[in-house]
């Protein structure tokens, strides 16, 4: 297996169109079921349903859809493991072993992981082969190192010493969103495991494929049974709101967007249940006068229209200041054009297809809204050389008001609007006149003013002269209603457990 990887990860990367392997067709042939106690398993209401291949409408596989049963079969199953202690009272190196093991053999399986996930998102397979995959790998690598370097803390005071430590919580809930499955879906689970709870993923309905490949490599990890399940299915009045609202549930992780967020937070506060919540995001880039601007346009590119511009970090907002507006435009536009949109199992494509049809169509609605004086530069519709599948040119629009739905809602699209502005207090107001406040991009050469606005914007993360740079023990989150607490490094390990102090007295 190990030589046909090798094989597939050549052919990835030689440029032709790849023609899906014979085993991930025989794989891909079976319907998708649950994972509950390492094994898997039919729901109990025999139903499934359809995933499509949003590039090119066709029929992935099928796939299992829970219900209620389901869903409390799987937290019976993750407690059961949990008391059975297997995994929760493991020695922290035992388990940073496992986990780490985890992340090397999602690295062996590179190829076909890229593969599904391109087949199940619509990305270009660059993105998933070369970005979330050995991404998806790093969260398991550095969990598995971070959490083994944590100390317990010791204090002495007097005839009293008083040692802190962690303990782990429970039975966790993991509900990741479409945009970036295995990527986010590592994100939780690396520091859930490490932490020492037992795991029920809800992996999002359009996107299944890499969650079932991963929970059949846990096994080979040695995970011990129970300890990893991933239940299948929709949200509203379905698995996902069974998962939230089942008082067996000790903690809620869920990336996605605000409206879904709020549903959980209302049937979290039955619990009560501790949550974390990265929702969505309105981000924005800001070019002074000074800023380098063959850069700033070639990451503003990135920042607008990577993954189809479905990134809650994307920067649809482009505020130019006006000395530069005119030169910015054309140089970003021009750029925009050149973008390779096509077949997302093709390693020269840049922008595959839109999630699916009805995503296509939400976006599609915000463009269509557009009328004088605001214009569309580039894009607005389907490439014409492509005749099916949830496909978008990358847009660029200028001259929308701020006011306007396009300037002010979560679009999730390859849509970008150019705006110009003369003072800074000017496009501090204008960056800070959504709902939300997950991230932004500022581009100046002068650090006095970069810090002075990184500061007034309010928002979780600024990048300066730079966009997507990440270290994984920086806290992660937004501000405003772009979510409720904060995920990476010590943040998700004190997410995923519970402080317990212990005070000694000597006696003599």
């Amino acid at each position: 297996m190990e030589t046909q990887f090798k094989v597939l990860e050549d052919e990835i990367i030689s440029g032709r169109d790849i023609v899906v392997p014979e085993f991930l067709k025989s794989w891909l042939s079976k319907p998708k079921l649950n994972f509950i106690g390492n094994e898997p398993c039919e729901s109990n209401s025999k139903k499934v349903f359809c995933n499509i291949n949003p590039a090119s409408e066709e029929d992935l596989c099928w796939v299992v859809m829970s219900d209620k049963v389901d869903v409390e079969r799987a937290i019976k199953t993750a407690r059961e493991a949990f008391n059975r202690g297997e995994w929760a009272q493991l020695p922290q190196k035992e388990r940073a072993r496992i986990v780490k093991r985890l992340g090397d053999l999602i690295l062996e399986h590179r190829a076909p992981l890229a593969i599904l996930e391109s087949l199940d998102t619509g990305k270009p397979i660059f993105e998933t082969f070369e970005g979330d995959i050995p991404r998806a790998a790093n969260n398991f690598h550095f969990f598995s190192q971070f959490a083994e370097e944590e100390e317990k803390l010791v204090f002495e005071n007097g005839q009293d010493e008083h040692t802190s430590f962690r303990e782990p919580l429970g039975v966790v809930a993991l509900i990741t969103p479409w945009n970036l499955p295995l990527y986010l879906e590592t994100w939780k689970i690396a520091p859930a495991l490490m932490m020492g709870n037992s795991i029920v993923l809800k992996p999002s309905e359009l996107t299944p494929l890499t969650a079932c490949y991963f929970a059949e490599l846990t096994l080979q990890a040695g995970l011990p049974s129970g300890v990893f399940n991933v239940i299948h299915g929709f949200g509203d009045k379905a698995a996902g709101e069974f998962l939230v609202s089942d008082p067996g549930i000790d903690a809620i992780s869920f990336t996605g967007e605000t409206s879904t967020g709020r549903a959980i937070m209302r049937s979290a506060a039955v619990g009560p249940t501790r949550i974390s919540f990265e929702l969505g995001g309105k981000g924005a880039t800001v070019i002074f006068e000074d800023a380098d601007l063959e850069t700033a346009v070639q990451e503003t590119l990135r920042a607008g229209f990577r993954n189809q511009g479905q990134i809650c970090l994307a920067t649809p907002r482009v505020f130019v200041h006006e000395k530069v507006y005119g030169k910015f435009r054309d140089l970003f536009v021009e750029k925009a054009k050149q973008i390779k949109v096509g077949n997302p199992l093709n390693y020269m494509t840049r922008m595959g297809a839109l999630i699916g049809r009805e995503h296509w169509e939400k976006v599609m609605g915000y463009v269509c809204r557009v009328e004088a004086p605001m214009n569309i530069i580039t894009g607005g519709d389907r490439p014409r050389e492509i005749k099916r599948g949830a496909f978008l040119a990358p847009t660029v629009i200028e001259n929308v008001p701020l006011d306007h739905a396009i300037s002010r809602d979560e679009i999730f699209g390859p849509v970008v609007s150019l705006y110009s502005f003369k003072e800074e207090v000017e496009v501090v107001k204008e960056v800070n006149s959504t709902q939300y406040g997950l991230s932004a991009s500022i581009w100046t050469q002068d650090m006095n003013r970069a810090q002075r606005v990184s500061k007034a914007i309010h928002v979780g993360l600024v990048w300066i002269n730079c966009w997507f740079a990440r270290d994984l023990r920086v806290p992660f989150g937004g501000q405003k209603r772009s979510g409720v607490g904060r995920e990476g490094g010590k943040h998700s390990l004190d997410f995923f457990s519970e402080w317990k102090s212990v005070c000694i007295r000597r006696l003599s």
